[in-house]
């Protein structure tokens, strides 16, 4: 936490931004019940050897997030709460998907031997890439941003 700042305190904050929480009060509050949804910082330990540092457990109800989206689950846990600025420093140490969750993954619809064998590609690693910017480049450019790429496979 910021100096001054409880880390019980900074702990509960972390929950809320995360899960239901927000900057400014907003009207459609009150038209679910929170404590549904709510992260909830349920302990706090201090890191040993180090000031002023903790480790904070936060626990989140599965409603919360969307089935089977490893990016919605990572957007609503980490999303924009490395810029809070009730914290001096944060770091995700340890993430435990529960087996009911883990569950709603479906996984690929096929395993990597179906991937080579449409490739003809076999005995070593096969790589992807996103083309960088994402947007902006010309047809022409783009083309020429993915000719450039092909090459290494």
């Amino acid at each position: 936490p910021q100096p001054g700042e409880p880390p019980e305190e900074a702990g509960a904050a972390v929950a809320a931004e995360t899960s239901t929480g927000t900057w400014t009060t907003v009207w459609t509050d009150g038209l679910t019940s929170l404590d549904r949804y709510k992260g909830r910082c349920y302990h706090i330990e201090p890191v040993a050897g180090e000031e002023n540092q903790f480790i904070a457990y936060v626990a989140y109800p599965l409603d919360l997030f969307e089935e089977g989206s490893v990016t919605n689950m990572f957007t609503s846990i980490v999303g924009n709460v490395f810029g809070f600025k009730a914290l001096r420093a944060l770091r995700l140490e340890d993430l435990r998907i529960p087996p009911a969750y883990s569950k709603t993954f479906q996984g690929p619809p096929h395993g990597i031997q179906v991937e080579r064998d449409k490739l003809n590609k076999y005995g070593r690693p096969l790589l992807g890439c996103t083309i960088k910017p994402k947007l902006g480049l010309s047809a022409k450019n783009y083309g020429r941003a993915v000719y450039e790429c092909l090459p290494g496979g």
